[in-house]
């Protein structure tokens, strides 16, 4: 990696600005996955050991209104860090103000002080999502050096990343975190291990069309599943019922087929439900969960059934496909993994993943990489992303501004 690190700057008494994404779900107040706090620990932990006086900052959800404000407080997670941490955690309910400066200014060496969500800063246009220069000066004159270890919101050009790199009177580096998602992320993109398999799935071809431009110049293979398979059908002339289809990206899928050679690798069956339209509306999980289903080849799709999963033997031509492969890149469940028995096709490929030898395996964040962790495959892949949105644009080979604001080596 060309940008300096948390270990390239001395730390020792000095005030560390540390941008984490503590961006986690919560319901009703309780933390429901905790794992965005635990891989920023190891950064963390280094601070302290190396006896800087922390400030740690993230944002939480959006904030719009003023209801918003209570449903995105960051105490809860403060909270819980400490508890993981194994020391308090002193939380100021302020994004500025004298009060956070004076908490700032009583740190002590291996002490931590974490302030309340940077998005509170949106709730009057938007001063920390559109980095409002004023917003990020004042933040940084709050510290002596800045550690960006925050991908998930690497992809954003905000004041508590770029804003406070740009106004910092110390050095800009990067954490543990973003160093490890950049080496495996940008690795696997740039210089990839031959066989080279990127799977991609999820609901929408629109969301992820420069990723398969980007991917078809340098993977072996691109299999797609998913939702966005169905998009695919229709470029081919197939019937697809009632499946989620983007009509409007027929003619593009259709396109990307003609010039994919054949690395394009699209489903051959699929798992259809009956649902009402009725149901769908009132309850969509719980009206597939009762459903009839049954499996079908790809050309055969009942013009009032929706496709849910990839089949048997789409579960099969998959596992070979993947024989072989040293770098897999996977970004996008391969159905409805939420409801059981519709996750077998997601349930597969973290299988199939799992027992992979000699390869290097990446999620690449969102719900793909939330279907691993649920499934219990946490630990049997080379990484898992903790960034959707920025994992995507790094597939794209887009350069990210709260990668690119970090001071190089």
């Amino acid at each position: 990696m060309s940008k300096k690190t948390i270990k390239d700057v001395q730390l020792k008494g000095k005030k560390v600005l540390m941008r984490v994404d503590f961006n986690v779900p919560m319901k009703n107040g309780v933390i429901t996955d905790t794992n965005r706090i635990v891989q920023a620990l190891p950064t963390i932990k280094y601070a302290l050991e190396q006896g800087a006086k922390l400030i740690l900052f993230s944002h939480l959800g959006r904030v719009k209104e003023e209801a918003d404000l209570a449903k995105n407080d960051l105490a809860p997670v403060a909270n819980k860090l400490a508890e993981l941490l194994g020391q308090p955690v002193l939380f100021i309910n302020a994004t500025r103000g004298e009060v956070l400066e004076q908490a700032i200014a009583q740190l002590q060496e291996g002490e931590v002080v974490m302030f309340q969500n940077t998005r509170y800063e949106d709730l009057v246009g938007k001063k920390e999502s559109k980095n409002d220069p004023e917003l990020g000066a004042y933040w940084a004159s709050l510290g002596d050096v800045f550690v960006n270890d925050a991908f998930g919101t690497a992809h954003r050009d905000a004041a508590s990343n770029t804003g406070i790199a740009a106004h910092v009177k110390g050095e800009s580096v990067s954490g543990f975190l973003l160093e490890k998602e950049i080496k495996f992320i940008g690795g696997a993109v740039d210089n990839p291990v031959h066989p080279f398999v990127a799977i991609l799935g999820g609901a929408k071809v629109s969301d992820k069309i420069s990723v398969i431009e980007n991917l078809l110049t340098k993977a072996d293979k691109v299999m797609i599943c998913g939702a966005m398979a169905y998009t695919f059908f229709k470029a081919l002339g197939y019937e697809v019922g009632k499946s989620k289809c983007e009509k409007d990206f027929v003619d593009y899928a259709k396109g990307l087929l003609e010039k994919a050679n054949g690395k394009i690798v699209l489903p051959v069956d699929v798992v259809v439900a009956n649902p009402s339209d009725e149901d769908c509306a009132a309850d969509f999980f719980g009206a597939i969960a009762k459903a009839e289903t049954k499996v079908v080849k790809v050309t055969e799709i009942p013009a009032d059934w929706q496709g849910l999963d990839c089949g048997p033997a789409t579960i099969e031509a998959y596992k070979k496909e993947l024989e072989g492969a040293k770098t897999v890149v996977w970004n996008g469940p391969a159905g409805v993994f939420e409801v059981e028995k519709f996750a077998v096709g997601t349930k597969s490929i973290c299988e199939t993943l799992a027992n992979l030898e000699g390869a290097t395996t990446i999620i690449g964040g969102g719900d793909s990489a939330a279907a691993a962790i649920s499934m219990g495959y946490e630990s049997k892949f080379s990484h898992i992303s903790t960034g959707g949105g920025a994992s995507l644009e790094y597939l794209e080979g887009k350069a990210l501004p709260g990668v690119v604001c970090l001071d190089d080596k």
